[in-house]
């Protein structure tokens, strides 16, 4: 699970095994036992969310936004050397 960055106290992260075949470039993001999951293309849109109120989730949303892309970066340099 490649950790991207951490911000306050989320985790901004990947999976290793994003299924066969791979989903397009997303990133989820934990805080204790709450968790969501954002996809990056064609805009920054919520997947899901478990725990996270609706502010936190805008906060994280913006957030997603301004590091788009060292996520999408990130997630090309790691699956890029698995194909």
């Amino acid at each position: 699970m490649p950790v991207i960055f951490r911000y306050k106290s989320f985790r901004f992260f990947f999976f290793s095994n994003e299924g066969t075949p791979p989903e397009p470039p997303h990133v989820h993001v934990r805080q204790g036992g709450a968790s969501a999951k954002f996809w990056l293309r064609p805009g920054i849109r919520l997947a899901e969310s478990y725990g996270f109120d609706a502010p936190t989730l805008r906060e994280l949303a913006g957030i997603v936004e301004q590091q788009r892309e060292l996520i999408e970066r990130t997630w090309n340099e790691y699956f890029s050397h698995l194909a």
